[in-house]
């Protein structure tokens, strides 16, 4: 799951299922109502359910969403690096996942911001929110890193349910809809390289391969709660990471020889 390349998408992997873990323990169900809490407010201040959905409503959204969904990863990136500088040891491959999965995040966002330039009110919006949750995350990171990762899942799986509606929506969106041209028009270049779309990948490919990123950050946050402490992350294998850096990097050298 965790090596095999962003982009690198087979149609069963981008025929996304919604999933959902029962909350068993008391932290998880915890986390669970606090992700139904978030979910209810946003959806109730962004007015997701209220009208058609549009372009204007799903990037206003998507923007917003992206950019706080890349701090969950890089908190516990951190705290995982300090824990194995504090500790001399090695981490078990989970901080580098946690540092793929934060940059996958950004990406999303900078690839959505390439279809709009967020305001100023979205701007303010966004540093305060990076700042709350920042903040808040790191304090709860801190006490339980069980909960939060958890609590990131349930976020994952709400991921997957706002863009399998959005899929629909352009699927299944009139002419009348300014949705329907993402069925057409062109992903921006750095979604394109990034998920290896191709010169002619669509905004709607696009979001196939973002909920496909989203549907594999919840599992692999789930996956996560069940480790021990200490224990190898079983998702991530140096070995064959190893042997794909390498790979690229013969397949280079023989390119310039070529040249």
């Amino acid at each position: 799951m965790y090596n095999k390349g962003r982009g690198v998408y087979s149609d069963e992997e981008l025929d996304v299922k919604l999933t959902h873990v029962q909350p068993k323990t008391t932290s998880d169900k915890a986390a669970a109502a606090a992700v139904g809490v978030v979910r209810l407010c946003f959806d109730a201040v962004s007015l997701w359910k209220i009208g058609q959905i549009t372009q204007a409503k799903v990037l206003r959204r998507v923007i917003f969403l992206e950019a706080v969904a890349g701090i969950p990863g890089f908190v516990a990136a951190m705290f995982r690096h300090f824990k194995s500088l504090r500790t001399f040891s090695r981490d078990g491959g989970m901080l580098n996942m946690f540092l793929d999965e934060a940059n996958n995040e950004r990406m999303h966002l900078l690839s959505f911001v390439r279809m709009r330039d967020p305001g100023m009110f979205m701007r303010v919006s966004v540093m305060m929110s990076q700042a709350a949750v920042g903040v808040g995350f790191s304090i709860l990171y801190a006490i339980s890193p069980h909960f939060c990762h958890r609590f990131v899942g349930y976020v994952e799986e709400e991921a997957c349910h706002t863009y399998t509606t959005i899929i629909d929506a352009i699927e299944n969106a009139p002419e009348s809809n300014d949705l329907s041209e993402w069925r057409t028009q062109l992903a921006p270049k750095i979604a394109r390289g990034y998920w290896h779309l191709g010169p002619e990948g669509t905004v709607l490919e696009m979001i196939y391969a973002i909920r496909a990123d989203e549907a594999e950050h919840r599992d692999v946050n789930h996956v996560v709660c069940g480790l021990s402490a200490g224990q190898q992350n079983p998702l991530y294998n140096p070995e064959e990471q190893f042997d794909q850096v390498l790979k690229k990097y013969v397949e280079n050298m023989l390119e310039r020889g070529k040249n």
